[in-house]
């Protein structure tokens, strides 16, 4: 199959400084809404990538499940690949692609555990199939057959059938602190708009962001 030819021209939009929030966190949420407004599966999807101790990366799609000006959360299994990854290495990097919009969104920075309290709390909001799942998967393991991880589906689904299925001790969220935001925006000929915010420390000891326009 020959794909030299996969080609689309990027229309849509355009991207100038004077219109974008000089805080990025309300930028992202500008343009979060505009992929939610154009009912766009899954807005919240992120690629996560994360550095082995062995200094491989590795990429995966996790939800974004809250946001705030201290970052941006995802959950996962505390076992995972990626958790293990963090624990040697806490730098990530997050990517967004809103494809029907042309853009993209890069986000750089530091992954931390969040607390229990906020853990249990997105645990609880979770289907009653989606918390059994949670005890079910030791994330990333090997496991010779489907089967087994459905016969453990079924014996948790007994053990919890009044449907109070406790938070896993091994299993809650990950917030990415961003030290680094970069709004892509899809242009005619492959000149696309990049704009980065790079946080820095004022003469006040307060975090700043400076804003740059970065070549396609």
């Amino acid at each position: 199959m020959d794909i030299f030819n996969f080609r689309n021209e990027y229309l849509k939009s355009g991207l100038d400084e004077k219109d974008l929030n000089p805080n990025p966190f309300e930028q992202f949420a500008k343009w979060f809404k505009d992929a939610c407004d154009c009912n766009l599966k899954e807005p919240n999807a992120m690629a996560v990538s994360t550095v082995s101790p062995a200094g491989a990366p590795t990429s995966r799609v996790v939800l974004l499940k809250s946001w705030d000006e201290r970052g941006f959360v995802f959950f996962t299994n505390y076992s995972s690949a990626k958790a293990r990854d963090i624990a040697s290495n806490n730098n990530v990097s997050a990517l967004f692609i809103w494809l029907d919009l042309e853009r993209q969104l890069r986000i750089n920075g530091k992954a931390e555990k969040v607390s229990t309290a906020e853990s249990l709390r997105y645990f609880l909001s979770r289907p009653f199939g989606s918390r059994l799942g949670a005890w079910v998967s030791h994330q990333s393991s090997i496991i010779t057959s489907r089967s087994l991880l459905e016969m453990q589906f079924d014996k948790m689904k007994r053990k919890f059938a009044d449907g109070k299925v406790p938070l896993p001790d091994f299993w809650g969220g990950f917030r990415i602190v961003p030290s680094y935001f970069e709004f892509w925006q899809g242009r005619e000929n492959r000149l696309h708009d990049r704009f980065a915010y790079s946080s820095e420390i004022s003469n006040d000891g307060e975090k700043v962001w400076k804003i740059n326009r970065l070549a396609p």
